[in-house]
């Protein structure tokens, strides 16, 4: 397959190019390369270059920020995704689109599913639920709902910042009442190219890796997998100022995945597994001298 990748530079979307790189003919396209909000621009590089999918890992993620600048997260999360919808819908080519946990409003009592109504709660939710609709306009789409992805080429996740604090023997102040999935990327990126081959009922999946705790608990669980003690230090999302309202309970159910043939690790697992490849990267790096 002839699979573009645009935000190719960004953690999913090193992760995408890196998952899909030896098997296909892929073609990363940075910010640099193409201004997805620009129709005219998509359009134009969509039809020259004529892939059989399009994979996009473009987005406005800056949730506070959105509050104040909700123009360009609009413009960046739905009207980009509607210009990649058009596009692909011309060449009949497939759209493959990332969606977020915070399309909900968080006051759920289990995991969501793909059928639960959308709340959100944020201009950066709003922004988002828009962008899964435009995504609709592709003859073929998949929207791929993720939340807390961690690791990939280009790590800088709060998963990350954890990890990081603990090993320095920094403290960790973490919200003990937020409820998560955290979804390593690499899972993400491998159940991509899964359903790309499988090809299931085209819609939303959510892409998740199975099981859900708090930040908290992650935090517990970077420290049990390092073998370290941390001061870790509970904190309630109450008690934190934010522009933008955060989903308190936001963990999201991969059962229709699963049920397409597609199940997803455990994040404890997917945790252990990115730790352990961050461990041996660094004896590499250590190791390879001049």
């Amino acid at each position: 397959m002839r699979i573009m990748v645009t935000g190719a530079a960004g953690q999913l979307g090193g992760a995408i190019v890196q998952r899909f790189g030896s098997a296909h003919d892929v073609l990363p396209l940075t910010r640099g390369d193409l201004d997805v909000t620009r129709e005219a621009d998509v359009a134009r590089t969509v039809a020259a270059e004529r892939p059989d999918v399009i994979i996009n890992c473009t987005a406005y993620n800056d949730v506070d920020g959105a509050e104040a600048h909700a123009r360009e997260a609009f413009e960046g999360n739905a009207l980009a995704v509607l210009a990649l919808a058009r596009a692909a819908r011309d060449i009949s080519a497939t759209l493959v689109h990332y969606g977020t946990d915070f399309i909900f409003d968080g006051l759920a009592d289990r995991p969501y599913i793909e059928s639960d109504p959308p709340r959100p709660a944020s201009v950066y939710g709003m922004s988002k639920l828009l962008g899964e609709w435009f995504a609709a306009d592709a003859s073929a789409h998949y929207v791929l709902r993720v939340e807390s992805l961690f690791g990939g080429p280009r790590a800088r996740s709060s998963v990350d910042r954890i990890i990081d604090a603990i090993s320095g023997g920094q403290p960790v102040r973490a919200f003990s009442d937020r409820t998560v999935t955290p979804s390593y990327v690499n899972d993400v990126a491998d159940a991509t190219a899964r359903l790309l081959d499988g090809r299931p009922e085209p819609g939303v999946y959510h892409c998740v890796n199975s099981g859900t705790t708090t930040w908290l608990g992650l935090a517990e669980e970077v420290e049990r997998v390092l073998g370290r003690r941390a001061d870790l230090q509970p904190v309630a999302v109450a008690s934190v100022p934010m522009k933008a309202q955060r989903p308190q309970y936001c963990a999201l159910s991969n059962r229709k995945l699963a049920a397409a043939g597609i199940p997803m690790p455990t994040w404890q697992d997917a945790l252990a597994r990115y730790v352990a490849g961050r461990r041996q990267a660094t004896v590499t790096s250590s190791g390879s001298g001049n």
